[in-house]
């Protein structure tokens, strides 16, 4: 099958940051399904994988990235109970597997959906791993619930690919008062598109939230920078309020600054289930599930912006700067 990966990590400018070759197609054992690749779409966990996990040495195999994928099962494992062959899906993967730049890759069944009927194959495609990341972050980790209904929520970066559905769960879902950060009229714009009350920008976030009537928030993401915007989030979160983040973070985060307020602090990884094969593993599914029917029901929207087509170096490239740039809205999603 063909498949696009790297042997050293290189700038996405380097001719060889991605290279095409051929290599067998797997086979499917206990719970795994073996999905023909429809399309998938890229995230910046993509391009920091590619700059920084074949640092100083060549790879005797390429390194297949991609964590977000539509497509159709082509065979499944021994063990496999959720799906059958036929079967459209939509997932985001395991980090510690070969991605989704290739025609066919294999996935556990477990942390796959079943593809929302009413989207496209690249709408469908822009959702995964985005969705899952803002729905634990909700509730998996802040534990929002019903008694949470019209509290508030700052979203810090509202036009990215998570801010994007993020803005949307948190006020169709979980009934908040969504504010959220942009700085340029477009974004500005895009996160109004997706339901946020208020957009302030995030160059003189304090005073704006201000002089708009807002002293402090219940709850507060940050999609940006966790340290960047600590001294920020520590001022404007009420007492035992909770903070998320799915950042990481360089340098340690001064959780002592939290210690008067008792405020609750989380780190979201999308992966932490995949990659440790936690006992509730599973619970990626059901949440697939559920934002497909949400999409389906129209109570949820793709937040695709751009679509490129077909699997190549050439748009692999183009995608991971659009990244890189930091400049992109919503979400962009490769054709094959």
């Amino acid at each position: 099958m063909k498949a696009i990966g790297f042997k050293t990590s290189l700038p996405v400018s380097d001719a060889n940051s991605f290279i095409e070759f051929e290599m067998e197609r797997p086979v499917p054992k206990g719970k795994d399904l073996l999905v023909k690749v429809a399309a998938v779409s890229v995230n910046p966990v993509d391009f920091k994988i590619r700059q920084n996990s074949a640092k100083d040495q060549v790879l005797e195999i390429p390194k297949v990235i991609g964590w977000d994928a539509v497509g159709t099962i082509e065979a499944v494992g021994d063990e496999v109970s959720l799906f059958k062959v036929g079967d459209e899906v939509y997932y985001a993967g395991d980090l510690n597997r070969a991605g989704s730049n290739a025609e066919y890759q294999l996935v556990d069944e477990r942390i796959v959906g079943r593809k929302p009927k009413k989207l496209s194959i690249e709408e469908a495609a822009a959702m995964p791993l985005t969705a899952l990341t803002a729905w634990e972050i909700m509730f998996d980790r802040i534990r929002i619930n019903e008694k949470d209904k019209g509290k508030t929520i700052l979203i810090i970066g509202g036009a990215g690919g998570v801010g994007s559905i993020a803005i949307q769960i948190a006020k169709k879902v979980a009934g908040l008062k969504v504010i959220t950060t942009a700085s340029r009229p477009e974004t500005e714009e895009w996160c109004r598109k997706q339901g946020a009350d208020y957009v302030f920008n995030h160059k003189d976030l304090v005073n704006e939230m201000h002089a708009a009537g807002f002293q402090s928030m219940d709850f507060i993401l940050d999609f940006v920078d966790a340290n960047l915007y600590w001294d920020i989030m520590a001022e404007l979160i009420k007492p035992q309020g909770h903070i998320a983040s799915i950042t990481g973070s360089a340098t340690p985060v001064a959780l002592n600054k939290l210690k008067n307020k008792s405020v609750s602090f989380s780190w979201e990884l999308m992966y932490t289930r995949s990659i440790f094969q936690t006992e509730d593993m599973i619970e990626q599914h059901h949440i697939l599930n559920e934002v497909a029917r949400l999409l389906d029901d129209g109570v949820l929207k793709s937040t695709l912006k751009a679509t490129l087509s077909g699997l190549s170096v050439e748009n692999l490239k183009k995608a991971h700067q659009q990244l890189e740039d930091n400049t992109t809205i919503g979400k962009v999603v490769i054709k094959f």
